[in-house]
C-alpha cells in the first residue's frame, strides 16, 4: 500500500489509545476487594468484571468488525473511543453489579474491535521485518497500563473509592480520542470486506485454528493466578493493601519488559520464539505454586511471571496475521479479530477457572490450573510446527520463518 502519512505518529495514537483500553481491562483486578464489600459478593462473583469483560471483547471483536468493516478507519476510532468512555461512565454510575457488569460489556465491545482495527493497521504501516516490533509498539500503550494506569486506578479507588476509578479511566479515554482525532490519518485504506464466509474460512484452516488456541490456552494461564492477584499477594503472601499498589507498578514494568523483548525476538521467527515463551510461563507458574506462601520468594516469582505473561502477545498477533496471508488472504482483518477474541476466551477461561479454584480448593492452586493450561498450549504450538515443516523447503519466507 502507499504510505502517506508518517508510521511512528500512527503507532503513538495507536499507543495512546491502547493506554486507556488496557487501564480499564484490568482495573478490577486491583479494585476486587473494593468490590466485594460494597456488592456483598464473594471473590469468584467479583472475577466476573474480567471474565465478562473478556466475553464482551470475545463477542464483540468479530461482531463489530463485520458490522464496522467498510467504515472509515479514522471515523471508526473516533466512534470506537466514544462507546469506550461511555462503556466507563455506566460502570461508574452503577446502581447495582449487575448495570457495573452491563458497562464493562459495552467498554468490552469497544476495546475487541479496536485492538481488531490496531494490529492490522500496525503491521501494515511499517515494513515486514519490523511487524512484530510495530505490534510490541502499539501493545506498549497496554503494557503502560499495567505499569501505570491499573495501579494508579486502583490507588484512587482505595482513596476516594471504586467509582472514581471508573471516572479516571473514562477521562484517560477522552485524552484517547483527542489522540486518535490529530494523529491518525483520515485516508487510510480499507481492508477487505469481513463476511461470515470469512470466519469459516479461518476457523475450517487447521494452521489458523491451531493458532487460535495456542493463543486462548497459552496467553489465558496467566489470568488463572492474574484474575486474584490481589488477594493472592494480601491474603496469601501477606502484603498490606498499600504494598499491592507498589507491587502492582514493578509487575508492570516487568510486563512492559516481557512485552518489548517478545516483539523483537518474534520479529524473525516467531513460532520458535512462542515455543521459548510459553515454556519459560510454565516453569515460571510451577515455581509460583511452591513460593506462593513465601512473603518474599512468592513475590520474586510473581514479578517473573510478568516478564513471561505479556511476552507472547506480539508474536502471537504477527503469526496469525502471517497465516492469514499466507491461507485467506482476503480475511486477514476477520483473522485478527478471532485472535483478539482469543486472547479474551483465555482471559474469561482462565479467570473463571481460577474462580472455581479459589472457591473450592484455595489460592494456592491456582498457579497449577495456569500451568496445565500453557502445558495444553505447548502441545498445541508442536503441532503447529509440525504442520509448518512441509512449506519450509519451498519457501523461505514462510511463517515459522
Amino acid at each position: 500500500m502507499t504510505k502517506q502519512f508518517n508510521p511512528s505518529w500512527t503507532l503513538f495514537a495507536l499507543a495512546i489509545s491502547a493506554f486507556a483500553i488496557g487501564s480499564t481491562e484490568f482495573i478490577s483486578v486491583g479494585l476486587m476487594p473494593l468490590l466485594v464489600s460494597n456488592f456483598h459478593i464473594n471473590l469468584a462473583q467479583a472475577g466476573l468484571t474480567v471474565s465478562i469483560y473478556a466475553i464482551g471483547i470475545m463477542i464483540g471483536a468479530p461482531v463489530m468488525t463485520l458490522l464496522t468493516g467498510r467504515l472509515n478507519r479514522h471515523r471508526l476510532m473516533m466512534l470506537i473511543m466514544i462507546l469506550f468512555i461511555i462503556g466507563n461512565l455506566l460502570a461508574a454510575s452503577a446502581p447495582t453489579f449487575g448495570v457495573l457488569l452491563a458497562g464493562r460489556v459495552v467498554a468490552a465491545l469497544a476495546h475487541g474491535i479496536f485492538m481488531t482495527v490496531a494490529s492490522v493497521i500496525a503491521a501494515d504501516v511499517v515494513a515486514p521485518a519490523k511487524r512484530a516490533s510495530a505490534i510490541a509498539i502499539m501493545f506498549t500503550g497496554l503494557t503502560v497500563a499495567t505499569v501505570t494506569g491499573v495501579p494508579l486506578g486502583t490507588m484512587i479507588g482505595q482513596l476516594g473509592g471504586w467509582r472514581w476509578s471508573f471516572i479516571f479511566i473514562s477521562m484517560i479515554g477522552v485524552i484517547g480520542l483527542l489522540a486518535d482525532y490529530w494523529l491518525i490519518p483520515r485516508n487510510l485504506p480499507l481492508p477487505s470486506k469481513a463476511t461470515v464466509r470469512g470466519i469459516i474460512r479461518v476457523l475450517t484452516n487447521p494452521q489458523l485454528l491451531f493458532a487460535l488456541l495456542v493463543t486462548a490456552l497459552g496467553y489465558g494461564g496467566t489470568f488463572v493466578v492474574y484474575t486474584y492477584l490481589s488477594p493472592l499477594l494480601e491474603q496469601q503472601m501477606h502484603w498490606s493493601a498499600s504494598a499491592v499498589v507498589l507491587i502492582l507498578v514493578v509487575y508492570g514494568l516487568m510486563v512492559a519488559l516481557g512485552n518489548t523483548l517478545g516483539g523483537r525476538w518474534a520479529n524473525a521467527r516467531p513460532l520458535i520464539a512462542l515455543f521459548k515463551m510459553f515454556s519459560g510461563l510454565l516453569i515460571t507458574l510451577l515455581i509460583l505454586s511452591v513460593t506462593g506462601y513465601s512473603h518474599w520468594l512468592g513475590l520474586l516469582t510473581v514479578l517473573l511471571m510478568g516478564i513471561f505473561a505479556f511476552m507472547n502477545v506480539p508474536g502471537l498477533q504477527l503469526y496469525i496475521v502471517q497465516l492469514a496471508e499466507q491461507n485467506t488472504p482476503h480475511d486477514i482483518t476477520m483473522a485478527s479479530a478471532l485472535n483478539i477474541s482469543a486472547f479474551n476466551v483465555g482471559i474469561a477461561l482462565g479467570s473463571g477457572i481460577g474462580g472455581q479454584v479459589t472457591t473450592n480448593l484455595g489460592l494456592g492452586w491456582t498457579p497449577i490450573f495456569g500451568a496445565i493450561m500453557v502445558a495444553v498450549s505447548l502441545v498445541l504450538l508442536l503441532g503447529l510446527i509440525w504442520l509448518a515443516r512441509p512449506a519450509k523447503s519451498t519457501d523461505r519466507h514462510c511463517v515459522q520463518n
